[in-house]
């Protein structure tokens, strides 16, 4: 996933209670603790989920029931993760045999919610639990019509990851447990459902929808979406959905979804998961992409008409091998997750559009490294550059930063590069095929890594220096993109003459300028920034991540009040938090925090509950 976590809201400010539970995986052995969950499913353990909600636009609320089938080891009670539910009553057993059982909530922790504490005996082997969610639930987004394409029906989606999906369904809510799950949704007759499942490809008049997830997956990877919806083939295994005036840009931006598809099985492995779909949502989601299994969530803003963007979608893709089929376990282990991912997208992008197209990715994804090293060094936060990370007692959307993603993807690089591809190729291969609807924390890959590529390869690599110590290795793999080299040959050119001819951006990629507002200088005479927004009317560019590069330049360099309107705009139309959380910054770091606030006033309510809130917490430093 691009950017995943969640930066919720606080409820009580107790601090987390000490429970000693260790999560049940006997696929891989585990023996950790999730300090993020209140679970102890060593006791007793969720299996497999029926869902049956009903979606209320006009109160915002689900309501329902959440069916578990448990796995019973002898247990006095088992334990829910909950957050602002309302719990109308909890039974055991089914049919004739089900009956009320008794329940307690504890008191609230701050991010992680309540303890749904449930009586059973030894014998217990189903339990209901009857609930409505809270307006405000933090996973859930609830969008009138005019946030919407069309601006006729309203919209619904919700984003679980790291621990939101508590907030609209109680759960075990631990990435070291996988469940299967069955579900029943009701929806206005006027729209579609979907979720991380078998999906319709058509509405149905009725306005009830079913749904089937045969493989385990973790809690934060259920998912539900609802709206006016179109379905549109890519290819055999591969559709988008969007809403209908976004339908066939959607299908022409993502017409290589297929072939990233069958360039990802090459490298590593069968696709488990039936088919892979995409959905376009509103806007106002918070993230690039989130990587449910079989439908992929997806922004808005990566639809720029020239496909330039969906290195993005590649990305979501590789997820369906590492995250969706080797999990990691606890949030302290997310780089086994995004790191992984990271690699194995610039594989599949290598394979469809070459090793300079990659370069510029991977140079790209170095500067964000080190932005990210600097940002949390100055905040006195290094122990967070650390790939294994310690989020006890924190919200693990902390944990969410680059260096998961980054510093991963790079340390894999340099596995590569000391093992050589082709036995590299065969380690990753096998390890996701070996490990495959499991859990994995970074303890057991050191392990499996030893034993597996660099003892039979007679590697000695410092591995503590890159997972255990604070910030970037000496011996990070080099990144040096020729197509770069030029753009600042130009760029130099440029800001030295103040003659726009300089620069020959007719063949440039979004990559070439990105790379070239990235290296445009904080004092860049205003009269430079006019000049380039005259001549190639970058405040107005339909390319979202050029546009948020050239606002944030614009800040900085003092040009904004020249486009302080369109500024304003995009922060009111788009609520990915890559793009805001650069934009507001500027705006604190050059003395206009009144500015950031004003505008954070009228757009709050167009973003998610992890956007608004990351964003809130900003602007009240």
């Amino acid at each position: 996933m691009v950017f995943a976590g969640c930066d919720e809201g606080k409820g009580g400010e107790a601090a987390p209670p000490e429970v000693t539970k260790t999560p049940f995986s006997p696929e891989a052995g585990a023996n950790e603790i999730d300090h993020h969950s209140f679970a102890n499913p060593k006791e007793a353990v969720t299996r497999h989920l029926e869902l049956d909600l009903t979606v209320d636009f006009q109160t915002r609320t689900l309501g329902g029931s959440a069916r578990w089938e448990i796995e019973n080891n002898n247990a006095r009670q088992i334990i829910f993760d909950t957050r602002e539910l309302l719990i109308e009553k909890v039974t055991t057993g089914v049919g004739a045999d089900e009956q009320e059982a008794e329940f307690t909530l504890s008191p609230p922790v701050r991010f992680m919610g309540q303890a749904l504490n449930v009586q059973i005996d030894s014998a217990t082997r189903v339990v209901t639990i009857y609930y409505r969610t809270d307006p405000t639930a933090a996973a859930l987004d609830w969008l009138e019509p005019q946030l919407t394409s069309g601006k006729k029906l309203p919209f619904l989606y919700t984003q679980g990851q790291a621990i939101l999906t508590r907030t609209w369904i109680p759960c075990q809510d631990s990435p070291g447990i996988r469940i299967t799950y069955s579900a029943t949704v009701k929806v206005p007759p006027a729209l579609m459902a979907v979720m991380s499942a078998t999906n319709p490809q058509e509405r149905n008049t009725q306005g009830v929808y079913t749904f089937e997830m045969e493989q385990p997956i973790p809690p934060y990877l259920l998912a539900l979406a609802a709206g006016d919806l179109n379905f549109q083939p890519i290819g055999e295994r591969t559709g988008v959905y969007a809403e209908p005036e976004l339908i066939n840009a959607a299908a022409s931006e993502f017409a290589d979804m297929e072939q990233m598809l069958i360039a990802a099985e090459a490298l590593y492995g069968a696709y488990l998961w039936d088919r892979y779909d995409v959905i376009v949502l509103p806007p106002s989601f918070p993230f690039g992409g989130m990587e449910n299994p079989r439908l992929t969530f997806a922004t808005p803003t990566i639809i720029a008409g020239d496909r330039s963007l969906t290195a993005l979608i590649a990305h979501e893709l590789a997820h369906s091998w590492s995250g969706n089929l080797v999990t990691n376990a606890t949030w302290n282990d997310f780089w086994l997750n995004e790191g992984f991912t990271v690699y194995f997208e610039r594989r599949i992008m290598e394979a469809l559009y070459g090793k300079d197209y990659v370069g510029m990715l991977a140079e790209l994804g170095y500067q964000d490294l080190i932005s990210e090293v600097e940002d949390l060094n100055a905040a006195e936060q290094s122990a967070d550059t650390r790939l294994m990370l310690d989020l006890r007692d924190r919200d693990p959307d902390d944990g969410m930063t680059d260096i998961a993603y980054e510093k991963g993807a790079f340390f894999l690089q340099l596995l590569e590069q000391e093992a050589g591809r082709e036995a590299f190729d065969a380690f990753l291969k096998a390890y996701f095929e070996n490990h495959r609807f499991e859990t994995m924390t970074t303890d057991r890959f050191i392990d499996y890594l030893q034993t597996n590529l660099l003892e039979p390869n007679s590697l000695d690599i410092d591995i503590d220096a890159w997972i255990f110590e604070s910030g970037i290795p000496e011996n990070i793999p080099q990144v040096n993109s020729a197509r770069f080299r030029a753009v600042e040959d130009q760029t130099s050119a440029f800001l030295e003459s103040g003659d726009i001819a300089a620069l020959r951006t007719e063949a440039w990629s979004t990559h070439e300028w990105l790379h070239f507002l990235r290296h445009l200088p904080v004092g860049i005479d205003k009269a430079l920034m006019l000049m380039l927004d005259k001549r190639y009317n970058l405040s107005e560019s339909g390319n979202s991540e050029i546009l948020a590069a050239w606002f944030e330049c614009s800040i900085y360099s003092g040009y904004s009040p020249s486009n302080l309107a369109q500024i304003e705009a995009f922060l009111n139309r788009v609520g990915r938090r890559k793009f805001l959380s650069p934009l507001y910054r500027a705006f604190i770091e050059t003395d206009q925090i009144e500015t950031a606030r004003a505008i954070f006033e009228g757009a709050r309510e167009n973003y998610h509950s992890v956007s608004r809130n990351s964003i809130a917490q900003m602007l009240e430093r």
